[in-house]
């Protein structure tokens, strides 16, 4: 009997997308013989997940979730091709099993996840084989782990948006206070958390455009680059969430929301994941 090696199994997955465990039963079923075993995979269906690796998987859920000292959370977006799978009951245990093993074990980044044992197999086979049975693609395409000294978790507009807020506070005023921000996040998409987040190759982007735009309406010369860094102080309140107004309470910004809660209460960094972005 042909001895079946790791190298000709993996050889057939990456034609295939097919699982470990049925790549190496073809080739024991055709004696190593790859296009036949390839034809084998096709006929029981398992290479189905080959077709559709090029296919567009932005709907799904995106699911966040905080531990129970809300020192750490997760973050992890699930997708598939389509909302009728997406709101599948059985679909949604299986993303939302993936956010519980996640937040549970701590898990470190995507590549661990899809390396996780699941069901005989890793995370990553049993993707490839649910594309198989259902017809759709579906794949893990987001993962974060966050840890900080309080962590906020938020999930927006039926599972399409999920949102991490760490804190240099634990107390539960700055909890509720993170999860006001992480809903802000969620509705206002700012870029960073203040105008220091923002890079410099970013910011001369701005400036150049602002000059360039005062320029065109006529602006005298000597006023370009005042009116330059007007603009630039509009893209910060726009786009940086401590200059953005405070949603629930549009008198202040963000910044200023902070120290109602606590005058040392800080955004140390957020995560967002939306469908389709």
């Amino acid at each position: 009997m042909t001895t079946i090696t790791a190298s000709l199994v993996n050889k057939l997955r990456q034609m295939t997308g097919a699982g470990m465990m049925d790549c190496k039963k073809a080739l024991q079923e055709t004696n190593g013989d790859i296009d036949e075993a390839v034809d084998v995979l096709r006929k029981k269906g398992a290479a189905k997940a080959a077709k559709r690796a090029d296919r567009d998987a932005a709907e799904g859920l995106s699911i966040a979730k905080s531990s129970s000292d809300n020192t750490y959370g997760i973050v992890v977006e699930v997708n598939c091709e389509t909302d009728f799978v997406a709101i599948n009951s059985d679909f949604s245990a299986f993303a939302n099993s993936i956010a519980d093993y996640a937040l549970e074990n701590k898990v470190a980044d995507k590549d661990a996840l899809l390396a996780t044992p699941w069901e005989g197999k890793t995370l990553g086979e049993v993707l490839i084989d649910k594309t198989s049975v259902i017809g759709e693609k579906i794949e893990v395409s987001n993962y974060a782990l966050v840890s900080s000294e309080g962590v906020a978790a938020y999930n927006h507009g039926a599972n399409r948006i999920g949102v991490l807020v760490a804190l240099n506070s634990n107390e539960e005023t700055a909890l509720q206070a993170g999860r006001d921000l992480a809903m802000q996040i969620a509705a206002m998409n700012p870029m960073a958390v203040d105008a220091d987040a923002i890079s410099q190759e970013v910011k001369d982007k701005e400036l150049k455009l602002g000059r360039e735009i005062a320029e065109q309406e006529g602006k005298p010369e000597a006023m370009l680059d005042k009116i330059a860094q007007g603009k630039l102080q509009r893209f910060f309140k726009d786009n940086t969430l401590m200059n953005q107004s405070f949603v629930k309470d549009s008198s202040m910004n963000v910044a200023a929301f902070l120290k109602t809660v606590n005058t040392d209460l800080k955004v140390k960094s957020f995560t967002r994941f939306q469908l389709g972005a």
